[in-house]
């Protein structure tokens, strides 16, 4: 029974009909509604357009504005080996054969990303392309199973569908590709295949470093995140075919469930970069993408470093574009401002698909926003600032300036050599948001004064003038420590007159990965090494009257997973520096002129009850604990309750995230709880889960247990029990 039903089939709340376009991951609504909210009149009449097609399998949907558009519900691709992929398409109602435009991810059409697929792809039709929304391998209503990230499997199957796309009577034989996240990823992947019918892609939110850069491990630090999405790919793989499509549904779910892999202890027992994170890594061969690229970011998002090094190392057309959004789509870009993604989009097929001159290759190599001082909040709707464009990237116009580390400042030229020993406490971090913003309420990161004062702090002078931060920060330092094992975390703090710290950029490394991750190499007690760390890409205008200020610690919970030992640090102020990217003054190159947001109908949605969010930080003075608690009920982030009306299912998806850590790193424990519900009247199914991790000196101990249910009687349960080396983590 889905939440808010109450046990009697009626939603606990009035219902109301909302246009909700959806994020593909990890299933938050992308533009949540407030309400109450009612469609215009107007929208009304479209449900019951594309109700009544949706029984037949087809509908044929008025664009707003350009060509009309066919939406075909459910059609197969099928594949050499007799394995068929489901697909959603939008085509235009035109005469002859137009390019086409694929996204292939393992979402779920039919459902999980339908909210978000209408609009984009619809306005795609709109404009003259043939768009499908494509399921991998065992995931939706496609045959197979899905075992693991970005197989080579994946990778073929992509070729093989784009191979069937470009030979259909509708399709010129022109394909383009693109995707956010998983679908930005494989974009690249397969890019990097060089399919001939793929001409062109668009990837956002993703990266081109599946190790260094991705949900998993950073700077050679285990990210609490591999658990959550771990967790969640139990439940969004757990997931049934429709029976409306597949009468072969509950056999299909069963072989699933019983070949369920343990997806977080999948990637635990990886924690160096090996050949499994090297593939799919286009970062190991750029020259192998030989078709224009896209690339697109945000800084409130965790994969936006990807952008820079993109434009910085492809040999083929291609631009940046970095915002202030999470990890969302452009066009519902949180924080504001969005912007036109999908009319970007549409200039970038234009080009590159039909052969038409849009002008693409006069913007800017990197077009990126510069925010200005906002006070520290967990909240933000909006970011203040202007987008600024570079010719070029890396660009002249930006140069680095040095500021060298002097016990408790920043000073610009050589500082007099000293020691200083740091150790902070484990919980260090809680301060720190979400590693990926999704664009909800309270994920970003706090005033930073609770964790500048568990950290050794740097400041500048105030500034008497301001200056403009555009790239990657980075910082030399040389240090010891008094165990093997130790985590160097590092933050870039604005400091406004009231003495409120926002967080600008940071990183954090595992000290063992100090010269790469290839083969870590333990500290050697007392012995001086030298260390780098890149700092996440930022955009930021540091107002004069201001101070910078560089914070270390020696934690960041909960963020990563502690390290094994309790280390103290020794920094030498001497030789240490950090290094900005500053943009000249009156630098602004070409002109950025990005449009308000347009969108294409929307998929007609009603929340049948509202949804609940939380977030809490605690302090246990006897037990000398910290705990990080994040719920979500209704909606994985507290959307609520909601139905796709065209298809009658409704959706619910509650998680809570307990984190929890004392004095000890060793104490580290994290513990999930999730319930996804879906269905309508006559078929319910509902996925529980509750997966855990702790740790000791050697080893990790990851468990979990599944329980899947159809319509309130229990039909599988699967449990899992890991122990993983610790291996330098």
């Amino acid at each position: 029974m889905l939440r808010g039903s109450r046990g009697s089939g009626r939603p606990a709340r009035r219902a109301a009909t909302l246009r909700w376009p959806v994020c593909d991951v990890p299933g938050r609504s992308s533009r949540a509604p407030r309400p109450g909210t009612p469609s215009p009149p107007c929208h009304h009449t479209r449900n019951a357009a594309i109700l009544a097609a949706g029984q037949r399998g087809r509908s044929d949907v008025e664009q707003a504005e350009g060509h009309e558009v066919d939406v075909t519900e459910h059609l197969w691709i099928p594949l050499a080996d007799g394995t068929r992929l489901a697909a959603r398409m939008w085509r235009p109602r035109v005469a002859g054969p137009v390019p086409a435009v694929l996204e292939y991810i393992p979402y779920r059409k039919r459902d999980g990303t339908r909210g978000r697929d209408e609009p984009m792809h619809g306005a795609f039709a709109a404009a003259g392309f043939a768009a499908l929304r494509v399921d991998m391998r065992g995931s939706g209503e496609s045959d197979g199973l899905l075992d693991d990230e970005y197989l080579a499997q994946e990778q073929e199957d992509a070729l093989a569908v784009i191979a069937w796309i470009a030979a259909q009577p509708w399709c010129s034989g022109r394909v383009g590709m693109m995707g956010k996240s998983w679908g930005g990823f494989n974009a690249l992947q397969v890019a990097a295949r060089r399919p001939p019918a793929l001409k062109a892609i668009v990837t956002v939110c993703s990266t081109d470093d599946r190790f260094g850069d991705d949900i998993h491990y950073k700077g050679g630090c285990l990210l609490n995140d591999n658990l959550w999405w771990g967790a969640i790919m139990l439940a969004y793989q757990g997931r049934p075919p429709d029976p409306a499509l597949r009468p072969d549904w509950r056999e299909r779910w069963l072989e699933r469930l019983d070949a369920m892999p343990f997806w977080p202890a999948l990637w635990l027992a990886h924690p160096t970069r090996d050949g499994y994170w090297r593939h799919g890594s286009v970062c190991e061969d750029w020259d192998a993408i030989a078709v224009p690229v896209l690339a697109v970011g945000g800084y409130g998002d965790a994969y936006t470093d990807a952008v820079p090094r993109l434009v910085a190392n492809l040999r083929v057309p291609r631009l940046g574009l970095v915002g202030p959004w999470a990890h969302i789509y452009p066009q519902d870009g949180s924080p504001g401002p969005a912007v036109d993604f999908l009319g970007e989009c549409i200039r970038w097929w234009d080009q590159w698909l039909k052969g038409q001159d849009t002008g693409v290759l006069q913007e800017p190599a990197m077009r990126a926003f510069v925010e200005d001082w906002q006070a520290p909040s967990a909240t933000r709707a909006v970011s203040a600032g202007r987008f600024v464009g570079e010719a070029a990237w890396p660009s002249p116009a930006i140069r680095p300036r040095d500021f060298h580390l002097a016990p408790g400042r920043l000073a610009e030229g050589a500082s007099e050599p000293g020691a200083l020993s740091f150790r902070s406490p484990p919980w260090t971090g809680t301060g720190g948001g979400e590693w990926m913003g999704t664009g909800v309420p309270g994920e970003r990161p706090t005033d930073q004064r609770l964790d500048d004062g568990l950290s050794l702090c740097f400041d500048t002078d105030i500034l008497d003038a301001p200056i403009e931060i555009l790239g990657n920060p980075s910082v030399d330092l040389r240090l010891s420590s008094d165990t093997p094992q130790a985590q160097l975390a590092v933050r870039l703090c604005d400091v406004a007159p009231d003495g409120s710290s926002l967080r600008v950029s940071y990183a954090v490394l595992n000290l063992s990965h100090r010269d790469g991750s290839e083969a870590p190499r333990p500290l050697v007690p007392g012995e001086a090494v030298r260390v780098r760390l890149t700092l996440k890409m930022c955009g930021h205008r540091v107002p004069a009257g201001h101070r910078l200020r560089l914070a270390l610690s020696t934690a960041y919970w909960p963020l990563v997973w502690p390290a094994r030992d309790a280390a103290t640090l020794t920094v030498e102020t001497g030789p240490s520096l950090l290094s900005l990217p500053l943009r000249s003054p009156g630098a602004d190159g070409p002109a950025v002129a990005l449009a308000p947001p347009r969108q294409g109908p929307a998929t007609p949605a009603t929340r049948l009850a509202e949804g609940r969010a939380a977030r809490r930080v605690s302090f246990d003075l006897l037990a000398d604990t910290a705990t990080v608690v994040t719920e979500g009920e209704g909606g994985l982030f507290g959307e609520g309750v909601m139905r796709w009306d065209a298809i009658g299912t409704e959706l619910s998806h509650d998680l809570t995230r307990t984190l929890t850590l004392g004095r000890d790193p060793l104490s580290a424990e994290t513990r999930i709880v999730q319930r996804y519900a879906m269905g309508r009247e006559g078929w319910r199914i509902r996925i529980e889960t509750e997966t855990a991790m702790a740790c000791d000196a050697a080893c990790f101990t990851i468990t979990g247990e599944l329980r899947a249910f159809e319509n309130d009687t229990l039909v599988r349960t699967r449990t899992w029990r890991e122990r993983v080396p610790r291996r330098d983590v």
